[in-house]
């Protein structure tokens, strides 16, 4: 049986085939994500079957979700995208789809793609982060993806940026100052606009920061040593040998090497061996992380 994969984000839904053996992806499509819980339901089954129209079999049906389901209640907690929670998403995925399906965080699901055989490949720790619509991260320890007691490991997001002399925003979980309330796509667009009054996305900003302009480089200079304070919090507890940028903002190139340069001030070590690296799969590993729940 062949595997879907689908990554449920803020903004787009993406499904992914692999073959069942040689995790060779057969067929790929994107939709827009509807910011309404019927909506999301709706958009999956639309995209598995048309994928297993395409196929012409059934498949088993993994999905990366922004967030994860509570072990006490069975409903979504903690997803961004807010109009999930508190729903039985896997229950009504299975009735709409006719078969079980296995749900997990699409932090998760990126990190294990890309420890499986992405950027990771054979690293003893993996720490996979999405800089996203949200901010949000996985850890793969020889394999393996830690969950955690409560189903939040690797929450890297929703603790306060360290190092930090300002409050921050609040952020949707109720709490003041969330690394995602500054490392996010939608934060570093609104560092951008609170500092010169106008509006751009951050692929725009990025690019003209990268041309050195003189609005959008010191949104840039502060972005950099944000994510290294927030990243050097992360190596000093965790210690991964590959930190994995995923997200819009992961497809920032400066990032990689502009990073580790500012980092080593925080770090508590005489060196820092960290390598940081873009994903290997892109944007899709989330779905093809998500197609390997299934063993």
């Amino acid at each position: 049986m062949d595997r879907i994969g689908i990554d449920l984000g803020g903004t787009k839904t993406e499904i992914a085939v692999l073959d069942e053996s040689t995790g060779t992806e057969l067929y790929r499509k994107r939709i827009p994500t509807e910011r309404s819980y019927e909506g999301v339901v709706r958009g999956i089954r639309e995209l598995v079957q048309a994928a297993e129209n395409e196929g012409g079999r059934m498949c088993s049906v993994g999905i990366g979700i922004p967030g994860t389901v509570s072990r006490e209640t069975g409903l979504v907690k903690n997803a961004n995208s807010t109009w999930i929670n508190g729903k039985p998403l896997d229950r009504d995925l299975r009735l709409a789809l006719n078969r079980d399906v296995r749900l997990e965080n699409d932090a998760n699901c990126f990190a294990v793609s890309e420890a499986r055989d992405g950027a990771g490949a054979g690293a003893d720790v993996v720490f996979g982060v999405i800089l996203g619509t949200g901010t949000g991260a996985g850890i793969v320890v020889q394999g393996s993806c830690l969950k955690g007691v409560n189903g939040i490991a690797g929450e890297w997001g929703h603790n306060p940026l360290p190092w930090n002399d300002k409050q921050g925003r609040t952020c949707y979980c109720g709490k003041v100052g969330c690394i995602e309330t500054w490392l996010s796509g939608p934060a570093f667009e609104n560092d951008y606009f609170e500092s010169t009054g106008k509006k751009k996305t951050a692929e725009e900003i990025a690019a003209a920061a990268a041309a050195n302009d003189s609005d959008a480089a010191p949104v840039m200079v502060r972005y950099v040593h944000r994510l290294a304070q927030g990243l050097a919090h992360v190596i000093n507890i965790v210690d991964p040998d590959v930190i994995v940028l995923g997200g819009g903002m992961g497809k920032i190139r400066s990032l990689y090497d502009a990073v580790p340069r500012v980092w080593g001030r925080y770090v508590f070590s005489d060196s820092v061996q960290t390598k940081l690296k873009p994903p290997v799969f892109g944007d899709s590993s989330g779905a093809r992380g998500a197609a390997w729940l299934w063993p």
